[in-house]
């Protein structure tokens, strides 16, 4: 699946909650390194999720701490390493949704 059609989701998610695009895009940055013109690249050349990943610069040192629940699945007990990143993500934007507060979902 092109990661381009889930973005869209993440940002209407994270809209729905008053929270904005460049939120969505600065976690997005955040746990995969890439900078904001490499995630517009990425989103117009379509790529599928498995390859934006794989091209991601790198996941940051800190994504280690993201653990939690995320549509009844537990983010650190995914053995297959790109679902726990897609799970990863999704965990991220939920809390964005939630309300929390950037400092907090940056694990900073």
């Amino acid at each position: 699946m092109p990661f381009s059609k889930i973005y869209p989701a993440y940002v209407a998610k994270a809209e729905r909650k008053q929270r904005t695009r460049a939120e969505v895009d600065q976690i997005i940055c955040w746990l995969t390194g890439y900078d904001h013109a490499g995630l517009q690249r990425e989103l117009e050349a379509g790529s599928d999720v498995e390859t934006f990943f794989a091209k991601a610069p790198s996941l940051h040192p800190n994504s280690a701490k993201i653990t939690g629940v995320v549509c009844g699945v537990r983010v650190e007990a995914v053995d297959d390493p790109l679902m726990r990143k897609v799970r990863m993500l999704d965990k991220l934007i939920d809390e964005l949704a939630k309300g929390r507060a950037m400092e907090k979902i940056l694990r900073a």
